[in-house]
């Protein structure tokens, strides 16, 4: 039985006429007594009686009428919830991210948006290492990625950002060691490395008038947390090369000043990664609609200050 055909019967027997529900219903009229037709055919008996001047409901009609209108209503009702769910920001949120992401920026990001929204429950999952979807039971994760990685993706996902990174220092540090101009300068100094599984990334990828270069560095440390290599360059330590979205409240506040600015590091891009379209929640749009705000700012604080020119951070 099709909701229209119901709309047609409702209609008809409110207006005592096919062609006038017809037009309220903006469909022709032999639209109109198909429906009806097609009604009565499903019901076995007949629900309006006939006149070539009039239209009036029979008893079976009668009796029919208010279970139809019962029918329409409860699946208006229906169709409200679901239109109202689907758009509010509610229910369960599994996301993953990394853990300096996650002490940080994301931190305050998610603690603002449920305190706007109570009803959004959050369940994270915070470490450098890559999460698996399914046996970490995660939704979607925040990732920065190569765009070589984004490329080879099979997931779903939303760009959020291009991430530029910055090599940078104390200023404890350079009063104490100096800082260094040139890439044989930096051999000399101290670096704060990122180890990730096996891997310790102790050669750093720069560019300089277009052309790649590869420095390996010396350090006496390397931690599988990126927050740490942070606040150990805010210790004054060594010098670290560090997202710029990650240390930039530092910039900002002098805790940390760039060096070497004439060499950039290759860009790597943010994504909100999802194993499937289904997850894209109204929760997850609006976490990326955040995330993205709150980026565009960090960067528009950067460039006003001088401390990253525009070209280093392309805009999206």
């Amino acid at each position: 039985m099709k909701t229209e055909d119901l709309c047609v019967f409702v209609k008809v027997a409110e207006v005592g006429s096919i062609t006038t529900a017809a037009i309220k219903l903006d469909i022709s009229s032999s639209a109109a007594s198909m429906a009806i037709k097609r009604l009565e055919e499903q019901l076995g008996v007949a629900l309006f009686v006939r006149s070539t001047r009039k239209i009036r409901l029979t008893h079976e009609g009668e009796q029919y009428l208010p279970i139809a209108r019962q029918t329409l209503d409860t699946l208006q009702q229906g169709l409200a919830l679901i239109t109202e769910q689907k758009h509010s920001i509610h229910g369960e949120l599994r996301m993953a991210m990394s853990s300096e992401m996650g002490r940080n920026l994301m931190r305050k990001l998610l603690n603002s948006l449920q305190a706007e929204h109570p009803e959004l429950i959050l369940r994270l999952h915070v470490s450098d290492s890559r999460v698996d979807f399914y046996r970490d039971g995660v939704d979607v994760a925040l990732r920065a990625m190569t765009k070589a990685a984004v490329k080879e993706s099979s997931m779903y996902g939303f760009k959020i950002c291009d991430i530029p990174h910055v090599i940078c220092a104390s200023p404890d540090y350079l009063n104490n060691k100096g800082e260094p101009v040139t890439l044989s300068d930096l051999k000399q100094h101290n670096t704060l490395l990122y180890k990730l599984y096996d891997q310790t990334h102790d050669t750093w990828e720069l560019i300089k008038d277009a052309s790649s270069l590869k420095i390996k560095v010396k350090s006496d440390r390397a931690v599988n947390d990126g927050d740490i290599v942070r606040r150990w360059c805010v210790d004054g330590v060594g010098i670290a090369k560090k997202s710029a979205i990650d240390v930039a409240d530092d910039l900002l506040s002098g805790q940390l000043q760039r060096v070497l600015q004439q060499y950039q590091v290759p860009l790597t891009e943010m994504w909100l990664m999802l194993p499937s379209r289904h997850l894209i929640t109204p929760a997850v749009r609006l976490v990326r609609d955040e995330l993205k705000r709150v980026i565009r700012e960090r960067r528009s604080q950067l460039i006003g200050k001088n401390i990253l020119k525009e070209h280093e951070w392309p805009c999206e």
